[in-house]
């Protein structure tokens, strides 16, 4: 008889290819390979204050979760750490100087939607941005390091400080995924979720490729 395959593994196995297409998107592709520039790295961390701050906003809200609170570690908090990346990067004065573009404005409405009363949507959108930060992640921000001259600043978003092993601590999360009690209608739906996440961060890039482009000519004027 045939052993059923892991949660952890069937969420992997397919979203493999989304996941792909989201990390070899136009912009993020650029700035991997040194064809971005500063401003198109500050543009992308803008982004994600806006993003961390409605999915730890809806982690408050799942804490007592039965489902939820597993996932929840104080040790993943990004905010902080995004938010003394763009007093670095920007200013002091860098809240009044940053906007969502269009795909952010969805994201950030979807976490919040699914934050509210479906656990299974939250640890989709958890999982897909954490453990991307803990793998990937760590690679981009030595990447970024290199190409701009940082040190610690203006990269902390991607320092898990608290995380001496993050192997083990991925492992241990997809153990918990591998546990979470849900029927195979659910697993589905959370899938599915997974991969509208992809797919916003994707278009994310697209976001931020186009402002970049209305910005280059305005600039060329001036």
């Amino acid at each position: 008889m045939t052993a059923p395959i892991p949660f952890s593994t069937a969420l992997r196995e397919r979203s493999q290819r989304a996941h792909s297409g989201s990390e070899h998107a136009g912009f993020m592709s650029d700035l991997l390979r040194g064809q971005g520039t500063r401003d198109d790295y500050v543009a992308l961390v803008a982004q994600h204050w806006f993003i961390y701050e409605a999915l730890e906003a809806a982690a408050a809200l799942m804490k007592n979760d039965p489902v939820a609170a597993p996932f929840l570690s104080e040790k993943l908090t990004r905010l902080p750490a995004i938010e003394a990346d763009l007093e670095f990067l920007i200013g002091p004065d860098w809240r009044s100087r940053i906007e969502p573009l269009p795909t952010t404005e969805r994201y950030v409405a979807r976490i919040r939607e699914v934050g509210r009363n479906w656990p299974g949507g939250f640890i989709a959108h958890h999982y897909t941005r954490y453990l991307g930060d803990l793998s990937g992640g760590q690679f981009i921000g030595k990447v970024m390091a290199r190409q701009f001259g940082f040190g610690t600043n203006g990269i902390g978003f991607y320092l898990f400080d608290e995380i001496a092993d993050p192997a083990a601590f991925k492992d241990v999360y997809r153990e918990q995924l591998d546990a979470a009690a849900w029927d195979a209608a659910e697993s589905d739906r959370v899938i599915d979720e997974v991969l509208a996440a992809y797919q916003f961060n994707t278009d994310l890039f697209v976001d931020l490729a186009a402002a970049k482009a209305t910005a280059a000519p305005a600039a060329s004027v001036a």
